[in-house]
């Protein structure tokens, strides 16, 4: 399964603090590392489809609230799976920004 750096940040984030649930703010800090700038809109749009889809995958699971329509994710607490998948990333040699 491939995953997207803004899908391996929310792994490294939520298992760095170990089995707490996050709050869904704390991944718009990935954003602060760019120097061009992308719009707060764009930003939340980016970061919810990343939580989606990590649900979808089995790898994390979302505390929210749940409407006809529409699911609102607020905190985010990566599953037995999620753990596993970030171990093997962090096992990974980082790439230089060369």
């Amino acid at each position: 399964m491939r995953l997207s750096k803004l899908q391996k940040y929310i792994l490294d984030v939520c298992f760095d603090r170990r089995r707490a649930k996050i709050d869904r703010n704390l991944f718009l800090k990935y954003y602060s590392r760019f120097a061009r700038k992308t719009a707060k809109e764009d930003q939340v749009s980016a970061v919810t489809k990343s939580l989606e889809r990590l649900i979808k995958n089995g790898l994390a699971v979302g505390f929210g609230e749940m409407t006809q329509n529409k699911v609102y994710i607020q905190k985010v607490q990566l599953t037995a799976l999620g753990r596993k998948v970030i171990k093997k990333i962090l096992g990974e040699q980082k790439r230089l920004p060369i």
